[in-house]
C-alpha cells in the first residue's frame, strides 16, 4: 500500500529499513546524529540505532571518506553523507582513488560496498562554491556508480539497491527538493541501478533529463501539449550506468531529442548522451540533438543572474521548436 511522503522520509525509511535488515550498515557524515542532519534526513535515526551506527564526524570530509573506505574493505557497509557533494571534493582522493580502484587494484580479492550520498547542484543563492553539479565529474570515473534523482519512489528504491552493491555508489540529491512528496509503498521494494524511467509518453520529441532538471522537463512537456506538441520525457535516474536503450527506442519514435542537463556544457552528462545517441540512433534523426545546460560560467549570486543561469522552460521549449522546426 502506497502513501505520499516527502523525499526526505523516503531516503531515510531506506537507510532505516537497510539498517534494521544489515548490522554491517551504518551511517556517518556532519550532523547526522544530534542535530538529525543539516537537512533533517537522519531525523530519529540516532535514538533507534545509538551512536555506534550514526556517527557524527569533525568537519574533515577527506578523513570520515576515508574511514568509510576502510571500513567497507573490511566487511561493513558504509552510508557516508556529504552535507553537499561541494565539500565532497576535499574527499575525491578517497572516492577516486581508493573506492573506485578497491576491486581492480586487488585483482578481484577486495570490493569496495560503500554509498557516498548528498545534494549536488544550486539550491537558490549560494554562490560559486556550493552549487556545482557533480554527476559528470563521477560518473567519469571508472569504478563508481553514480544515481540522481528526485522521486521519492526512486530514490528510495534505487538508495537500498546502492547500499547492497558491492561497487562504491555516489547518490546525488536535490537540496531544493528534500521537501518533494511522492507515493511511496510501505512494503519493502528495490528500483534496479541502471534503468531509466519514461515519465511522460510522446510522439514529437524526446527530452532528456535528471535530477531536478526533470521539473523543467516535464513543465516545457505541458506547455508543449498546448500547442499540439507531445514531447516523451525521459529520466535517467541513473548517470553511470546510462541506460542508452531507453532513449534510443524514444528517439526511434519521436526522431528528434533534446537533452537539459544542469550542468556546465562542456564534458557534461549530456555531451555523453549526444554522442551516444548520434552513434546508435543517428539514422532516426531527423534535426541535430540539442543540449540545454547551464551558462559555461561559475554560478552568480544574485537572483535575476541565477535564473539567467539555469535551464528554464522558456529554454527548452525554444530548443524543442528548434528541432522541430529545422529545415
Amino acid at each position: 500500500m502506497a502513501r505520499e511522503i516527502t523525499l526526505r522520509d523516503a531516503l531515510r525509511e531506506g537507510m532505516s529499513e537497510e539498517m534494521r535488515r544489515d548490522e554491517s550498515v551504518f551511517l556517518m557524515g556532519e550532523e547526522v546524529a544530534e542535530y538529525n542532519g543539516a537537512y533533517k534526513v537522519s531525523k530519529g535515526m540516532l535514538d533507534e540505532f545509538g551512536p555506534r551506527r550514526v556517527i557524527d564526524t569533525p568537519i574533515t570530509e577527506l578523513g570520515f571518506a576515508g574511514i568509510g573506505v576502510g571500513a567497507a574493505m573490511n566487511g561493513l557497509r558504509p552510508i557516508v553523507e556529504f552535507m553537499t557533494w561541494n565539500f565532497a571534493v576535499l574527499a575525491f582522493d578517497q572516492i577516486v582513488n581508493n573506492a573506485a580502484k578497491t576491486l581492480s587494484q586487488s585483482a578481484g580479492e577486495f570490493t569496495c560496498p560503500i554509498l557516498f550520498r548528498g545534494p549536488t547542484g544550486s539550491a537558490g543563492q549560494l554562490a560559486q562554491q556550493h552549487s556545482q553539479t557533480f554527476e559528470s565529474w563521477m560518473a567519469n570515473v571508472p569504478g563508481l556508480k553514480v544515481i540522481s534523482c528526485i522521486d521519492p519512489y526512486d530514490a528510495k528504491g534505487l538508495l537500498k539497491s546502492a547500499i547492497r552493491d558491492e561497487d562504491p555508489v555516489c547518490m546525488m540529491e536535490s537540496e531544493l527538493l528534500y521537501g518533494l512528496k511522492g507515493d511511496v509503498p510501505e512494503e519493502e521494494y528495490t528500483v534496479p541501478i541502471g534503468l531509466a524511467a519514461v515519465r511522460r509518453q510522446g510522439s514529437d520529441v524526446t527530452i532528456v533529463s535528471y535530477n531536478k532538471m526533470i521539473q523543467v522537463a516535464s513543465q516545457t512537456a505541458v506547455e508543449l501539449a498546448k500547442d499540439g506538441i507531445e514531447a516523451e520525457v525521459i529520466d535517467l535516474r541513473t548517470i553511470r550506468p546510462l541506460d542508452y536503450q531507453t532513449i534510443v527506442e524514444s528517439v526511434k519514435k519521436t526522431n528528434r531529442l533534446v537533452i537539459v542537463d544542469e550542468a556546465w556544457p562542456f564534458a557534461s552528462v549530456a555531451s555523453e548522451v549526444t554522442y551516444e545517441i548520434q552513434k546508435f540512433a543517428f539514422d532516426y534523426l531527423d534535426a541535430p540533438i540539442i543540449r540545454v545546460n547551464s551558462a559555461d560560467t561559475s554560478l552568480p549570486y544574485a537572483p535575476t543572474l541565477v535564473d539567467a543561469y539555469l535551464p528554464n522552460v522558456k529554454k527548452v521549449m525554444e530548443a524543442v521548436k528548434q528541432v522541430l522546426y529545422v529545415h
